[in-house]
């Protein structure tokens, strides 16, 4: 038996695949208990028996869609300075007051959107937000700074 919370990467009639975020293992289900691609789910799952090489649910205890979105606002100055102080590609991770974190990342200029998209379209964006325990994602971008907030 496993108890993790799993992102939701496939997902159709018939079957599932979570993937724990915390450890990043992929599980088959053998059914699907009522999920779709893109949502996180707390779960007890454990293999079906006889030959275990899929999964079943055992009990979700909670279900969820963690918005991700781009925001029109630009960078506060906070990440504008942060992103000029490294160099480009590097990353640096703030504990947010509270709950979440923010994620601030130089990119080349004039590349701000187009790294933006990635994040947005990035599936591991949402499996950080489901381990961090967030509520929503949100993302700014302009110039060569690009913030990835994780907010409660």
């Amino acid at each position: 038996m496993k108890d993790a919370t799993f992102l939701v990467t496939a997902a159709d009639d018939e079957s599932a695949v979570l993937q724990d975020v915390t450890d990043s293992q992929v599980h088959t289900l053998s059914t699907n208990p009522g999920v779709e691609v893109g949502e996180t789910v707390v779960a007890t799952i454990e293999p079906e028996p006889p030959m275990e090489v899929v999964w079943q649910v055992v009990e979700i205890t909670d279900q969820r869609t963690i918005p991700v979105e781009r925001s029109p606002e630009p960078p506060t100055q906070q990440t504008r300075e942060i992103a000029a102080d490294q160099p480009v590609g590097e990353i640096t991770r703030q504990e947010r007051a509270g709950e979440g974190e923010l994620h601030v990342i130089t990119v080349p200029d004039g590349e701000a959107d187009d790294a933006a998209e990635d994040v947005l379209d990035d599936a591991e964006t949402l499996a950080r937000a489901a381990r961090l325990g967030v509520d929503r994602v949100e993302i700014r971008a302009d110039g060569q700074a690009l913030s990835v907030r994780y907010l409660p």
